[in-house]
Formats: structure tokens, C-alpha cells, sequence
């Protein structure tokens, strides 16, 4: 499998946080995927008024069919060699938990801004040495009514700037997150079924209320890395601190 990303592509990783990963699979693959979903939480794409939650939690349990395909894809791995390093990374056998966000429901209370995450061990702390890696996987048409993900671009580096180089608490510095990344551009995570955000973990970013009108369907799920992996190692992953 040929690189996916160009150079200008991973410069733009090291410096925003984040990356579009176009069609890691034929987009029929992602929508049989999103038809298991809809199966799943036992609702119908042709039925509105059956549509009463803002956001129906489901996951994919065990990776197969066209799931196994996504996460599995050939151009998703040859992606993540170009950003963490071939090798750096954990594969992964399922793609996580999938929240399903339905429109012009009132806000769920889940639109803060927040990192998902860069966890000690034991998930009690966060700390700036990359851990994982946050993939957000598109199984629906997300266009910016849609609900996309808000992404504060480059905010990586704020967050760094603020936990300095100890592990730190969570609960005590989230609050902290929104306003030491306020001043960066704002980006969505629009896109096609199939294609997927690869993300920093310190990369800030939020959840919105949906204004279109068909649900949206996205799963996020951590890329764990190597526990050895040296952020001054020359990639681009490292670079998005430098």
C-alpha cells in the first residue's frame, strides 16, 4: 500500500494536531457498516419520529464484516506508519464506541470541550507524553449542519504548554482546556462515509448539537502506541509539540 499523505499533509499534522484520511475503504463498505448499526440500536433511517434521544450509544463488539474492513484497511495502516512511526502503533480489532447523534433534539450535555484523553495507566491522570492516538471513523455523510466534531486546530500544543511535564489530574485541568485553546482556528469533521480523523490525544475538541437531518454515525476510538515511543523520534506525531 502506497503512503496516503504527502509531505505538505504531515506538515500539517505537526502543526494543526489532525488529519483527514479520505475513503480508507469503498464507501459501500462503510454504509453496510452503518446499516448494522441502525439494526443495533433497533431504530429506522425511515422513521423520524422514532428519533426522540439526541445521541443513542452502540458500539462495534467484535470487528467483523464490513467493520473488520474499516479498521483492518490497508490505507488506515499505511496512514498511521506516516504519522507515528511503522510499527509505533497498537492495531486495533474493532473500532470502538460509536455515538449516533440525531438532529434537532435539545443539547445533551456532552458539547464541552474536552482531550479524550492521554491517560496514566490506571486513567486517573493526563500527562503530554503521547500515549495513543484518537481516530474519529465516519459512517454517515457529515456536512457542517450535521453535527462534525468542532476540532480547535493546533490546540495540541496549548495543551502541552499547560501540563508541563508532570502527570496531572484530570478534574483539576480540564476546565483548563477550553480557555487556553480559545484563540485557535475553529475546524469540523466533515466528510464521506469511510473516512476517518486521525487525531493528537491533546488535540482539544467538542461534540455540537445536530441541525441537519439525518443522524450522524461516528465512532471514536484510541490508537494506543508503542509504550517505548520517544516524542523526539522524527515524525510527525513528535513534531506536533515541537
Amino acid at each position: 500500500m502506497s503512503a496516503p499523505f504527502s509531505a505538505a499533509d504531515l506538515d500539517a499534522f505537526a502543526r494543526d494536531g489532525f488529519l483527514k484520511l479520505p475513503a480508507i475503504v469503498p464507501r459501500e463498505v462503510a454504509d453496510a457498516a452503518r446499516a448494522v448499526l441502525w439494526q443495533q440500536i433497533g431504530l429506522s433511517p425511515d422513521d423520524p419520529s422514532s428519533w426522540t434521544q439526541t445521541v443513542v450509544w452502540t458500539a462495534d463488539p467484535a470487528g467483523f464484516g464490513p467493520f473488520g474492513q474499516m479498521i483492518g484497511s490497508p490505507r488506515l495502516a499505511a496512514g498511521l506508519d506516516q504519522i507515528a512511526g511503522e510499527g509505533r502503533w497498537g492495531r486495533r480489532t474493532t473500532l470502538g464506541n460509536i455515538p449516533v447523534r440525531f438532529p434537532n433534539l435539545p443539547d445533551a450535555g456532552d458539547t464541552g470541550w474536552h482531550i479524550d484523553l492521554n491517560a496514566a495507566p490506571d486513567w486517573s491522570k493526563i500527562a503530554v507524553r503521547s500515549r495513543s492516538l484518537l481516530l474519529l471513523t465516519l459512517f454517515s455523510e457529515v456536512g457542517p449542519d450535521d453535527a462534525p466534531t468542532r476540532i480547535r486546530a493546533g490546540s495540541q500544543r496549548d495543551v502541552a504548554a499547560l501540563l508541563g511535564d508532570d502527570e496531572v489530574d484530570l478534574m483539576a485541568y480540564g476546565p483548563r482546556l477550553e480557555e487556553v485553546s480559545r484563540h485557535r482556528p475553529l475546524a469540523h469533521a466533515t466528510g464521506e462515509p469511510g473516512d476517518v480523523y486521525i487525531c493528537h490525544p491533546l488535540l482539544v475538541h467538542a461534540a455540537q448539537t445536530h441541525q441537519g437531518t439525518r443522524p450522524r454515525f461516528m465512532s471514536q476510538l484510541p490508537i494506543t502506541l508503542d509504550p517505548h515511543f520517544d516524542p523526539a523520534e522524527d515524525t510527525p506525531l513528535g513534531a506536533a509539540l515541537r
